[in-house]
């Protein structure tokens, strides 16, 4: 069964690419096939993986614009440096689509039906299916994060430890509990602590109320600032490759474990 996780949050720098092809990269590194989807218009994911998206013959784009070719043979789709971990990217086209998709019929279903190309008995048999598909989600709650949510088993909430990040988590729960009223009863959510520094006296107080108020929905692994996480998408690769034994490497083998006993 595929696993389909949008990683999530309204507000921007709160380490959601990062997390969305370092999680990606660990769950990889444990033997699963994975996916990690690109859903931002500013591709950073994708540069992140070492791609320019101005020279791919592909992006997700061309699939939301059902081009035959690109849906042939998963055109679209890209090899990273990490084995079993791929990537279907973004360009600037998926800000403009944005709006037209938005008018179609059943428009919050058309990532969900995409996506179930992975994930039939064929692509079982063809070895085209994922174990787990990650859904980068823009900073916003418009059309493309509703079809991410509408689309996933799990939002996956990275959250700094300061006031406007926690408050903006209140808001995103309303979006997931309209989205599970809509389109999407059965989604869940966990949330987790990224770009911690235990030194900040917010941060502390911060994390003791999200610990106090989601108690059984709050992973215990943290994940904290750590400069190679800031470097590793200039190198154009997973921190877990371009820097192996640090901290931050360890950290997210700790959340993808973690994340996996709670699946």
């Amino acid at each position: 069964m595929t696993r389909i996780i949008a990683i999530s949050n309204q507000k921007g720098g709160v380490a959601k690419t990062t997390s969305c092809i370092t999680l990606g990269a660990c769950l990889a590194e444990l033997q699963h096939k994975v996916l990690i989807v690109d859903l931002d218009p500013q591709a950073h994911l994708s540069l992140a993986a070492g791609l320019e998206p101005d020279d791919l013959a592909y992006t997700l784009a061309d699939l939301l614009e059902n081009d035959p070719e690109a849906l042939a043979a998963k055109q679209a789709i890209y090899p990273t440096v990490i084995p079993g971990l791929e990537i279907l990217p973004a360009d600037l086209r998926l800000s403009t689509l944005e709006s037209g998709l938005a008018q179609q019929p059943d428009s919050e279903y058309i990532l969900k039906q995409l996506l179930a190309t992975w994930q039939t008995e064929e692509s079982n048999a063809n070895g085209n299916s994922y174990d787990f598909i990650l859904l980068d989600c823009p900073p916003s709650m418009g059309f493309t994060t509703i079809i991410a949510l509408s689309a996933a088993n799990l939002a996956l909430i990275p959250v700094q430890c300061e006031y406007f990040a926690s408050r903006g988590l209140l808001r995103l729960l309303d979006i997931i509990d309209a989205v599970k009223l809509r389109t999407n009863p059965s989604l869940e959510y966990l949330i987790f602590i990224s770009m911690y520094d235990s030194r900040n006296l917010v941060s502390r107080r911060v994390l003791e109320q999200l610990q106090d108020h989601f108690n059984d929905r709050l992973l215990e692994s943290i994940i904290r600032l750590d400069t190679r996480l800031r470097e590793s998408p200039m190198a154009g690769e997973p921190v877990i490759s371009y820097a192996p034994r640090t901290r931050a490497s360890q950290e997210y083998r700790d959340l993808a474990q973690e994340l996996l006993a709670r699946l």
